[in-house]
């Protein structure tokens, strides 16, 4: 090869950048110390731009389309260069092809709980996560803010910085917004967009701008979780604490049946017919005071039967009762006014019966008739 075909190696005529990547942000055009010859070609495509950076200092850009290197075409480095017209020299100069296309589907969330404060659970810790897509606005910007001289940028190199971005300017409005835990599902829409208007700036800062922001989940944490989904099982039945406590009792039952064998079982079926043995009685009682209270003569609804005692027991229970009178048949204790004994339907009051030899009318219980002498 002669001095004049290496000479002209050396002379770069064809300037472009065909991207056969998806995530490279920045390509530096391989110069290696070759010159660029005046009158060159230099196509950008779409999704792209071109600047020129001549010892360190950012000259031209150029938009889409074919172009052909002059002084025409290179304005500010013909003015750092003193080049006069018709000047048509080579000259050394670095190109940068900046990618302008979104890039979609990039990750976000956070990687420790954020704690917020909610009116009705107290102090939580929320974890978000979702999608955002972005793209170069500014490139004089982006080159000067982001990645200076390097050879190949890539988004690995940015979605770092944007993620913390995104995670600080969402957990700001949540805060700000003071949104209930259980109605954020409902907002996340809201959310995302203003979330979005309010990181536009920074974004700009770096040649940036941000094209989509998704808000896909916001979680609670697991043990606010398990009391969410027993409160939503308590649904049907209201929400007090008499109604929660028999669905404890409920599941208390369950889990006793589940493990039959054991001391923990048997604990747990223990308890559980003491609570259901407490709930009976508070049935009963309740259902008490309903029958007392319906109206006299009206057919009660939702009332059952009396359920009888042994006579042993209602006397010994109501044997200390003062006003009270006692069945002469059975002894049961009545009210004052009864006219028949509520247990054994004979009449109240003292018993009388019949002389067997005189028919006489003899206190209950008499041995001898004291009119005529018979033996009862």
């Amino acid at each position: 090869m002669g001095l004049f075909d290496f000479i002209k190696s050396q002379f770069i005529e064809v300037i472009e950048w065909t991207d056969d990547s998806s995530n490279v942000m920045v390509y530096r055009f391989p110069v290696q110390n070759k010159e660029i010859k005046m009158g060159a070609q230099l196509t950008v495509r779409e999704s792209q731009m071109a600047v020129f950076v001549d010892e360190g200092q950012l000259t031209d850009i150029f938009s889409p389309g074919k172009y052909t290197l002059d002084t025409q075409n290179l304005p500010l480095l013909t003015r750092l260069k003193a080049w006069k017209y018709g000047f048509n020299s080579p000259f050394k100069s670095e190109v940068y092809f900046i990618n302008t296309k979104q890039f979609t589907n990039c990750k976000w969330g956070t990687t420790n709980p954020v704690m917020m404060r909610d009116a009705e659970f107290g102090m939580l810790r929320l974890r978000m996560f979702g999608t955002y897509s972005f793209k170069v606005a500014d490139p004089a910007v982006f080159l000067r803010e982001v990645f200076g001289t390097a050879a190949l940028f890539t988004v690995d190199g940015i979605t770092g910085q944007l993620k913390s971005k995104i995670v600080s300017g969402v957990s700001d409005l949540l805060a700000e917004a003071a949104i209930p835990a259980l109605d954020l599902a409902s907002k996340y829409d809201e959310i995302a967009g203003l979330t979005k208007n309010k990181l536009d700036a920074a974004f700009a800062q770096l040649g940036l701008t941000l094209s989509s922001l998704v808000l896909e989940n916001i979680s609670l944490p697991e043990e606010v979780e398990k009391v969410l989904d027993k409160r939503t099982s308590m649904g049907i039945i209201g929400d007090n604490l008499n109604q929660y406590t028999r669905y404890q009792a409920a599941e208390a039952i369950g889990d006793a049946a589940r493990n039959p064998g054991g001391a923990a079982g048997a604990g747990v079926g223990l308890g559980a017919g003491l609570g259901i043995g407490n709930l009976f009685a508070e049935a009963f009682s309740a259902d008490s005071t309903r029958q007392k209270s319906s109206p006299s003569g009206a057919p009660g609804q939702n009332q059952q039967p009396a359920q009888s005692q042994p006579v042993q027991n209602q006397q010994s229970e109501h044997s200390q009762e003062p006003g009270k009178i006692k069945c002469g048949s059975c002894g049961a204790m009545l009210a004052p006014q009864a006219k028949f004994c509520a247990e054994c339907g004979t009449k109240a009051g003292p018993v009388t019966i019949k002389c067997a030899g005189c028919g006489n009318e003899l206190p209950g219980g008499s041995k001898f008739c004291p009119e005529c002498g018979q033996k009862q």
